[in-house]
């Protein structure tokens, strides 16, 4: 048995699902079949209670023994890297300080999104879901500090996931820079040939073999309705009991809700320069510590955007949102992604 090679480190909601997916199809790779394992993200079991709603059900899907989390790369080809790929990492700085302490050498991959785009998106997800029941975006984000306090998982924290600055500063305390490659999402929406051949590069494996990053986990935006709100407050009810059940269990009362709010839902909508605003003053003070650690130019996150997301648009037919810590599904189609949009 043995252990990954490379990390995807980060961020949550900057096309981490698409890249993993992207890399899996390189024969020199061999990518995790459980996406996001969060295997460095505890010493020992995870939580069994507490957090926010749906926290326990994603608690249970934490890979913590090493065996287990070992055997994920069991059937890797020889020869071939081994990567996989939990957001969280970047986050968590007793997360990287485990990966110093196990595999001190391995690369990885942090992937940055304008940290106000990506908190919408991050909101849109759990609204989406049905699990957030703040119906406004800045709303949710001002309820952060409460949530944080009370224990709520990190993908809660809404704007403290976007202070890239701080964690790059404490990630390179602990890793040279050159075992870690920072890509800008807009360039990976963009302009996905270039961006994979240059992770290619990185990693030490040949490019020009994969060229596109597929849409997957593109999230959806249900409406503000009274059905909405209705089958919402069951499904957090039916997580909150989920919470007790052994095992799937709770997933398998959830996952139905879920489906029937984003069987209609339309795209993610764009914000406003006003909502923007509003999200930037928490971590706008970051920036200067980001582009001192990282020696490049953020200036464009604190501007109005012409357009707003990323992974967006229409969520391909038969594809539902991401159940991150679970085997994927069988690989759909790696339709291009759109090009120009901001990040």
């Amino acid at each position: 048995m043995a252990l990954p090679d490379f990390l995807v480190i980060g961020a949550p909601k900057a096309g981490t699902t698409a890249l993993h997916t992207a890399l899996a199809g390189h024969p020199e790779l061999f990518m995790s079949p459980v996406k996001e394992p969060k295997f460095f993200l505890t010493d020992g079991p995870s939580p069994r209670r507490g957090g926010g709603p749906g926290d326990v059900q994603t608690y249970r899907e934490h890979i913590w023994r090493r065996e287990d989390y070992e055997a994920l790369f069991d059937a890797a080809p020889p020869g071939a890297l081994r990567g996989e790929s939990t957001p969280f990492y970047l986050y968590d700085r007793q997360a990287q300080r485990r990966i110093r302490a196990l595999i001190p050498g391995t690369r990885m991959i942090a992937v940055l999104r304008d940290p106000v785009e990506r908190a919408h998106s991050n909101w849109t997800h759990l609204w989406s879901a049905g699990l957030d029941p703040i119906g406004d975006f800045p709303a949710a984000c001002a309820a952060e500090d409460r949530r944080v306090a009370a224990g709520w998982a990190p993908f809660w924290h809404y704007t403290r996931l976007g202070r890239y600055g701080e964690q790059l500063d404490h990630l390179f305390g602990l890793f040279p820079r050159e075992q870690v490659f920072i890509l800008r999402y807009r360039y990976l929406v963009g302009s996905p040939w270039p961006a994979l051949d240059a992770i290619c590069e990185f990693l030490g494996v040949a490019p020009g073999i994969i060229s596109q990053v597929p849409r997957e986990n593109v999230t959806a935006h249900p409406e503000h309705s009274p059905s909405h709100r209705a089958v919402s407050g069951v499904l957090r009810a039916a997580a909150a009991t989920g919470r007790h059940l052994p095992g799937t269990t709770g997933t398998a009362l959830t996952q139905p809700l879920e489906r029937f709010l984003q069987r209609s839902a339309r795209p993610r909508q764009p914000l406003t320069w006003e909502q923007r605003q509003q999200v930037l003053a928490y971590v706008e003070d970051d920036f200067r510590l980001l582009e001192k650690v990282t020696e490049a130019d953020f200036a464009d996150w604190q501007q109005p955007k012409d357009q707003s997301g990323g992974l967006v648009g229409g969520r391909p037919a038969g594809q539902s949102q991401a159940r991150n810590g679970q085997p994927a599904p069988a690989a759909s189609g790696a339709g291009g992604a759109p090009g120009g949009q901001g990040d």
